[in-house]
């Protein structure tokens, strides 16, 4: 059972609304990673994050997307980590980052998202133009009609894309910080 702190203090709104939430879970093929969490009733804030239990090195992990069925492996990011999908998009990490657990699609749709979002805030007919053709090519990404690549940088090393398709290196320059 996760471990449960209610009624925090929010450090957006500043109301005692905020439930903090560990959880640790065995990751197939990764190992036992503490979720953690963090969600206000009153102000909707969220924010998430992953850790493995052990202590990891800095990783970097490839991944050709070729098929629909590529979508289903499994992807461990951490709020550290990069990630990032040539000609499409690069999401960095910071303040407002977190972590998850999910697949190559939940992945893929939350960069969808993103770009629905920017679609329909831009004023410029060029820029709304470039947003609906990227849609179109995530969309045959996801069907398996156009490959991609999906890349995690992680300094901390508590992202993973789980598949024996993965390549799994060293994520050059980078030195794990001391605690």
């Amino acid at each position: 059972m996760p471990e449960i702190l209610k009624d925090q203090k929010c450090p957006i709104c500043g109301e005692k609304s905020l439930a903090l939430t560990e959880d640790e879970r065995e990751v197939p093929f990764f190992g036992r990673m503490y979720l953690f969490s963090m969600n206000c009733d009153k102000c909707k804030y969220h924010k998430a994050d992953v850790e493995a239990v052990e202590d990891k090195e800095p990783c970097k992990y490839t991944l050709d997307i070729t098929t629909e069925k590529d979508m289903h492996i499994r992807v461990v990011r951490s709020s550290q980590a990069t990630v990032k999908v040539p000609y499409i998009t690069s999401i960095e990490p910071g303040p407002g980052s977190s972590g998850y657990v999910t697949n190559v699609e939940g992945v893929f749709n939350r960069i969808k998202h993103q770009v629905e979002v920017l679609r329909e805030t831009e004023e410029e007919n060029d820029a709304k133009k470039k947003a609906k053709n990227l849609l179109k090519k995530i969309n045959r990404i996801m069907s398996g009609e156009e490959s991609a690549k999906l890349i995690i940088e992680d300094p901390t090393g508590n992202s993973a894309i789980i598949s024996e398709k993965a390549v799994k290196g060293k994520l050059v320059g980078v030195k794990k910080e001391e605690e």
